[in-house]
């Protein structure tokens, strides 16, 4: 059961809102746009968080103009041929900081019309209604420098808070301090193109990162310690992708360690070791750019949250309920310091929650005030190229949880648009419930795709989730022909046993 405290009898705010990313920015603005009087505390220079300054924005700025390059060299097969991209590091960097900075300053002029006041400056609690801000505003603008902190804090008492402070990369301990060792943010900056890279993790961000390098020019090899690359996802749209982007990598090595690495004149040299007694490994290499992508790790120890009587795990993680309450009632978190997955969507929505829950608590409006957090699905995207994007149960989730699944799949092979688009490596899969005894039985359990736009498509598969919707439904939605999309309703069609786009059913 949360604590419950007394409000401040001066407080500056009805709400301060740590952190400025897609969850607090959307926290921060729900809550002014309810009434309530908004302090928001960003420690860098511009709204937007990691994802818009360099995360999910920038990343897939990089990875539309890598998709064109790649997309440019197999049109010579269909009559028409280009020479070898010619490609200026500057202007390329020039026109990531445009995208960038057309978002932020769209957020800084909502936070205005809002009246939602922002405060630069890294934040600390004193108490449970007290927090201290360090200004910050001396130091580097970019998100690609931790701010150096200035000058007396500035102490603000709010009604309520809410924690949006995100989470950071994970930095291995063997890799040295090195400008060729970088993280996300460092190889989003394209410092230069390396001839050699190793992509430490086998997990979305660093494909993603290493899909551009691979269309700059860079030869690339990737070391995972599990026994395949992007884990998560369904293993048939992995290996799709896999034939596909096989020709980027010299060495893709899983169940493997990275276990030693060490700067020289020509490079990183890296050593690794194997999981499995009696796999062998390569001889150590060397790299112009090493980049670690072994996963983020929350902020929840750099807040001083439990001065605030807020609990923080081991691991940095808040504690959550429905409605995003820590254990101090009057205190909710949301984002990445809240739990897996780590993703934006996730965190806006979990922002809405929050900022509803204390408008109608503040004003006295029980609908509001009786807001959760209760999604079934939340989807997941692999930017790379093809993409991979997946929702709800994968084949091997069911099984590991002895679900009943029926698939029904529709191989983009016999997509007429896939075919048009001279890219039929795809493959749309759905999984339904087939267990008799269930309340969901028939209904749509989870789906994957891998293709291009597949991220762009998930979005429906989502929604039939949360409806509750079976292959009947999905088959006999109307789907425009021809695009991609309608392979979901051809799988569900694959799914009741009669796809006229697919040769019949053997019986």
């Amino acid at each position: 059961m949360p604590t419950i405290l007394n409000h401040p009898t001066h407080p500056d705010c009805d709400l301060l809102v740590i952190g400025a990313g897609p969850g607090g920015y959307s926290a921060a603005f729900r809550a002014a746009d309810l009434g309530l009087k908004v302090i928001l505390v960003e420690r860098y220079a511009t709204l937007g968080g990691v994802c818009l300054n360099v995360g999910c924005i920038p990343s897939k700025t990089l990875l539309h103009v890598a998709s064109v390059i790649d997309e440019v060299s197999h049109l010579a097969a269909m009559g028409v041929q280009w020479g070898a991209p010619a490609v200026n590091l500057d202007s390329l960097r020039s026109h990531r900081d445009k995208v960038v900075k057309r978002l932020t300053t769209g957020l800084a002029a909502m936070a205005k019309m809002r009246k939602v006041t922002v405060v630069r400056g890294h934040a600390r609690f004193v108490d449970a209604h007290h927090l201290a801000v360090t200004d910050t505003s001396t130091s580097a603008p970019t998100h690609t420098h931790t701010p150096t902190q200035g000058g007396p804090p500035k102490t603000i008492a709010f009604r309520h808070c809410i924690i949006a402070a995100g989470s950071s990369a994970v930095h291995l301990p063997m890799l040295p301090d090195d400008v060729r060792v970088v993280d996300s943010t460092g190889a989003l900056a394209l410092p230069f193109v390396p001839r050699r890279m190793l992509i430490v993790g086998g997990g979305i961000i660093g494909l993603e990162l290493g899909t551009v390098y691979s269309a700059l020019g860079s030869r690339l090899d990737v070391v995972e310690m599990l026994d395949g690359l992007m884990p998560s996802a369904d293993r048939d749209m992995v290996q799709i992708w896999h034939k596909t982007n096989a020709h980027r990598f010299d060495h893709i090595l899983t169940q493997t360690r990275t276990v030693a690495a060490r700067a020289t004149q020509d490079g990183i040299e890296v050593t690794f070791a194997p999981m499995r007694d009696g796999d062998t490994v390569p001889a150590p290499q060397t790299y112009d750019m090493v980049l670690q992508a072994v996963g983020r790790t929350p902020n929840g120890r750099q807040i001083g949250a439990d001065r605030a009587g807020v609990f923080v795990t081991d691991r940095g993680f808040i504690q959550v309920d429905t409605q995003m309450r820590t254990n101090v009632a009057h205190i909710l978190a949301i984002g990445d310091i809240t739990g897996q997955p780590m993703l934006a969507h996730k965190a806006v929505h979990e922002g809405h929650v929050a900022a509803s829950v204390i408008a109608g608590e503040l004003h006295g409006l029980p609908k509001l005030a009786s807001a959760a957090f209760d999604a079934r699905v939340i989807p997941s995207v692999a930017y790379t190229n093809p993409e991979i994007a997946w929702v709800g149960l994968t084949e091997d989730v069911a099984k590991a949880q002895g679900v009943k699944v029926k698939r029904g799949v529709f191989p983009w092979a016999a997509s007429g648009r896939a075919m048009s688009n001279g890219r039929d490596d795809g493959l749309t899969k759905l999984l339904f419930d087939d267990d008799p005894a269930s309340k969901s039985h028939g209904q749509i359990l989870g789906g994957s795709m891998v293709g291009i736009h597949a991220g762009d498509m998930i979005g429906e598969l989502a929604l039939a989730i949360e409806m509750g919707a079976d292959a009947w439904d999905i088959g006999h939605t109307i789907h425009p022909h021809p695009t991609l999309g309608e392979s979901i309703g051809m799988a569900a069609e694959a799914a009741l046993g009669h796809c006229t786009d697919l040769p019949p059913v053997r019986k």
